[in-house]
């Protein structure tokens, strides 16, 4: 009796994903690290000088973290209650964080005790900034209200009130000392200027503002809010660019890298999508295991930390670079030392053992071996073999076709697997590669179910469905002769032109041969 031959499955190629520069670079970062905070992770900010330490704000704690280091190298911890948007000073030596009770507390690095504490809020501080003079300070809270400090005195400025609801992040301009923005849950972002004693521009972004961005040229200003990324000219009057929706879920925090070049937005859909400043579409996308509240890029782009609501902080590092191709490489084995002996032919006195290799036969490959047709059948109607290689589901019926016991595997199921089996069909007989076996498929059922139809909704639903699909392929195949016939029209005229001009050329070339001779 000879061996059994496992089913054969076709092969289809797959379309390959595309690789770009941006692919490469931003795959190029290790497997990340894992910390666990006290609680959820509202603001992550990277200190401006070297060595770029990092703050984490999280429950009641500002921690400080060395860049390599998993264990904080310092903490902050004198807060009543949880502490808010912990952000360093351009020249990293001061941090500025906001707290529950309405108070701005300002910190020396070096430090443990509040060097200032700014009190003016009457209710949570969630946003705190320096401008780019060093010796202000502005706020943003609860009470609706934005504060600007002097950090000298430590006495507030000026006081604006024009929002209407939360103020919940902020940023200030890198060019013009005077300038920061706010953005709010009232669905507006509001530029303020120290001078003035009112917001000098109002943007409205249409959904609760979580996090705003101002380009270093200070001409471009980005929001965020509700699943939409938008991009703003601040020369323009706050003339709206660009609007993105490529998020599911509301987008958090957003982050720009060192060269300005690419935009990062995190998103409570788990995903952080990197976008491109020149065209603003994404070029590449990470994947995290729960929602994100907050992101930050060290300024040379070393090392991307996510912050997450359940207090997990992700820390990805760049690989370093590979060494230097002059330096000594360990010698290997030579070629010849791999294929020794693969070449070599047996003589007539050499006795040959050869090691028996042990076939490992899929579950429908051992039940068709058994003549067990209906099971083998099951057995590739599962929904991940079904969704995931249909290809396996087709070989099997094909097989079961050319053995002649297809009808007999198809006949007696029940409402569920008859469901099961129109449902598959009727979702894959469009395709190509199937579709000759699954019109068999489809006529065999259609003929051995025929005399129950009517009996059953959910069967005749998807007989109608079913019905429906071809229904829609015939058209689209007619629609496709169509134009088919319409191009061998165009392209027979073509020819007939060209063969036409050839003929005459040939015509005239002949004539003034006959007028040359008569010269003559």
């Amino acid at each position: 009796m000879a061996a059994y031959k496992p089913v054969v499955v076709q092969a289809c190629p797959k379309l390959g994903e595309r690789i770009t520069q941006d692919t490469l670079y931003w795959r190029g970062y290790k497997t990340p690290v894992q910390i666990k905070e006290f609680g959820a992770i509202n603001k992550i900010d990277f200190s401006p000088a070297p060595p770029y330490n990092y703050a984490v704000t999280a429950s009641s704690r500002v921690h400080i973290y060395g860049r390599y280091s998993q264990e904080p190298i310092k903490t902050f911890s004198r807060f009543r209650d949880a502490a808010y948007g912990a952000t360093y000073r351009d020249d990293g030596r001061l941090l500025a964080a906001g707290s529950e009770d309405g108070s701005v507390c300002l910190f020396d690095v070096g430090g443990k005790a509040p060097l200032r504490q700014f009190e003016g809020h009457s209710k949570p501080v969630h946003v705190v900034g320096f401008l780019s003079d060093k010796y202000r300070i502005f706020s943003g809270g609860d009470d609706y209200s934005s504060n600007l400090w002097d950090i000298p005195s430590a006495t507030e400025i000026i006081s604006y009130s024009e929002h209407t609801d939360y103020v919940r992040c902020g940023c200030a301009s890198k060019v013009n000392a005077d300038v920061f923005i706010t953005g709010s849950y009232d669905h507006t972002v509001k530029l303020f200027d120290a001078r003035t004693k009112s917001s000098v521009m109002t943007i409205e972004h249409g959904h609760p503002v979580e996090s705003v961005l101002l380009f270093p040229s200070g001409g471009l200003l980005v929001s965020a809010g509700g699943r939409y990324v938008k991009v703003w000219d601040v020369l323009k009057g706050g003339q709206l660019l660009v609007s993105l929706k490529n998020h599911h879920k509301t987008v958090t925090c957003l982050c720009l890298n060192s060269s300005g070049q690419r935009l990062l937005s995190g998103s409570l859909d788990r995903h952080v999508k990197i976008y491109s400043t020149t065209s603003y579409k994404v070029v590449h996308s990470f994947n995290y295991a729960t929602s994100i509240l907050s992101l930050a890029l060290s300024p040379e782009d070393e090392t991307i930390v996510v912050g997450m609501t359940n207090g997990v902080l992700n820390v990805k590092h760049r690989k370093p670079e590979e060494k230097n191709e002059n330096s000594p490489k360990k010698r290997q084995p030579a070629y010849r030392t791999y294929v020794k002996g693969r070449t070599y032919m047996p003589k007539q006195e050499d006795f040959c053992v050869s090691k028996p290799v042990k076939r490992v036969l899929r579950k429908y490959d051992k039940l068709l071996r058994s003549f067990q047709s209906s099971k083998a059948l099951d057995a590739v109607l599962e929904p991940p073999i079904m969704l995931h290689t249909p290809e396996v589901t087709v070989a099997v019926m094909q097989e079961l076709h050319r053995r002649g016991t297809l009808r007999s595997a198809l006949a007696g199921r029940d409402e569920k697997q008859v469901h099961l089996l129109l449902t598959f069909v009727a979702r894959r007989v469009i395709e190509p590669r199937f579709t000759p076996v699954l019109v068999t498929v489809a006529d065999m059922l259609t003929d051995i179910y025929q005399p129950v139809v009517g009996q059953s909704a959910i069967v005749d639903k998807q007989f109608l469905k079913l019905q429906e699909a071809i229904g829609k392929e015939i058209d689209y195949q007619e629609e496709l002769l169509e134009v088919l016939g319409m191009m061998d029209t165009l392209f027979a005229t073509f020819t007939k032109k060209k063969d036409t001009s050839l003929e005459e050329n040939k015509s005239n070339g002949v004539t003034e041969i006959i007028a040359t001779d008569r010269n003559y």
